[in-house]
């Protein structure tokens, strides 16, 4: 009797967590169908994968290669440079190589996928004559924006004018704040330059996934099937937070997040995580504890991170005797698995700086946002879930650029008490069913998962 056919996918991914996290989501759920997978990164990412990733996913093969930079060099802040000028030789140089190994090692593999950021990765899929696919770990509403930048820019002037407005397909008039922060010209030129090349690619990927699903981007997705369709196949987050009940992982004994959320109330805590890169300056620090210290009745847990950070900035003082006034209502932690957290019936709200990845988890979750977004596609995020997702507020700042106390207060209010929270609740609810429901049996996302892997055989 013949057995059956092994298939193996490559795929290659920037080091950062928010391209990474993605991508193993969509490896698990590959290799749930009986896929091989091998996801490669620079090697500048082994360390954290070895120690993290590697050790809870058992059925992912990871490799690296070298993208030609000194080691001792820092990646961040030679970022252009390794964007645009080492990765694209010595990246292409060394994966390719990486393939070339694994092969005579007897991986065939059947197409390579790869995310936005690394477009080079379509000129290694042509050396070994392999289809490419891409994972596009944005909201699908990013992806249009892109798209027409790219196809018509002269859509898009007055970029320097605030009371511009864009009108694309399949999205609500876009004010020069709801954009991408890439496309303006306040942005460092690399990004922009990197996405455009990936946009100029587009004919040569035969498969463009989507981290999001149908029917919270069901207009965008409709809107780009007369261009460069992208089928949505999320929402990629850990499969625990769709399961009803309580998840065994959840609450491990040493988990000091948990058990203190345990011992809170029912959607009493106000959840404030503001991404792996972006750090508050003093002023908004201050002003943000001073918010919380006013109500002796608000609790939160807070993830602040410790340390230099990798982007020049270092986390600030708190304010002195924040800590005492608010030890009894109050948790502050380094780092948090955001994915337990958010499912904990404790959690009321979440401040969140509205990257793509935590975006997909409020919404799997079903917990209303308050919108504080700071760069890259967070502002466009923020502008879905306020005025789209219609389940949360948009914090800003002031005309002199300070965010002042009133306006945080006036969010926690309308997010948690005011006359509307009941219905931005009843919204993230809803998108967490329609969340569940893409990824079910008959689900949208899975039916482009199956299509796709029928399509590889």
């Amino acid at each position: 009797m013949a057995q059956p056919k092994e298939i193996h996918v490559l795929m290659v991914s920037l080091f950062y967590h928010g391209h990474i996290n993605p991508m193993v989501h969509f490896a698990k759920l590959l290799t749930s169908k009986g896929i091989h997978v091998t996801l490669a990164t620079t090697s500048h990412a082994r360390e954290h994968i070895d120690k993290g990733l590697a050790n809870r996913t058992n059925f992912i093969d990871f490799e690296f290669f070298d993208d030609g930079l000194d080691d001792g060099l820092d990646r961040d802040s030679n970022l252009g440079i390794l964007l645009e000028e080492y990765l694209p030789t010595n990246g292409v140089k060394n994966l390719s190589y990486l393939i070339s190994n694994l092969e005579d090692k007897g991986k065939r593999f059947a197409c390579i996928i790869n995310n936005c950021f690394v477009p080079w990765v379509t000129s290694v899929a042509c050396i070994h004559n392999l289809p490419c696919a891409m994972l596009w770990v944005q909201s699908c509403a990013t992806y249009c924006i892109y798209y027409h930048y790219h196809k018509t820019p002269s859509q898009f002037l007055a970029l320097d004018d605030p009371n511009n407005e864009i009108e694309i397909l399949g999205l609500p008039l876009l004010k020069n704040e709801n954009l991408p922060t890439f496309i303006l010209p306040s942005s460092p030129p690399h990004f922009l330059n990197v996405v455009m090349k990936t946009m100029s690619n587009l004919n040569h990927y035969k498969w463009i996934f989507g981290s999001s699903f149908c029917d919270i981007e069901q207009s965008l997705v409709n809107s780009m099937e007369q261009f460069k369709p992208i089928l949505p196949i999320g929402p990629l987050i850990s499969p625990s937070m769709l399961q009803e009940g309580d998840v065994e992982e959840s609450h491990e004994k040493n988990d000091v997040c948990i058990n203190w959320l345990d011992k809170q109330g029912t959607s009493s805590v106000i959840y404030i995580a503001l991404g792996s890169i972006s750090v508050l300056s003093q002023s908004e620090t201050e002003t943000l504890a001073m918010a919380l210290a006013n109500d002796n009745n608000r609790h939160f847990l807070w993830v602040r991170k410790e340390g230099e950070e990798g982007w020049g900035s270092k986390i600030v003082d708190l304010p002195k005797g924040f800590l005492e006034k608010t030890k009894d209502r109050g948790l502050i932690v380094p780092w948090c698995c955001q994915e337990k957290v958010l499912i904990h019936p404790a959690i009321r709200c979440f401040l969140t700086h509205c990257g793509w990845n935590s975006t997909l988890e409020s919404i799997t979750a079903g917990v209303p946002i308050i919108a504080y977004p700071i760069w890259t596609d967070q502002p466009t995020n923020a502008k879905l879930l306020v005025d789209v997702f219609k389940m949360g507020v948009r914090m800003r700042k002031s005309v002199n650029g300070q965010l002042e106390l009133k306006e945080i207060e006036r969010c926690l209010l309308e997010v948690t008490n005011g006359p509307r929270a009941l219905a931005m609740k009843e919204q993230a609810i809803k998108w967490k069913v329609a969340a569940k429901n893409a990824i079910s049996a008959h689900g949208s996302s899975n039916m482009n998962i199956e299509k796709f892997i029928n399509e590889l055989n």
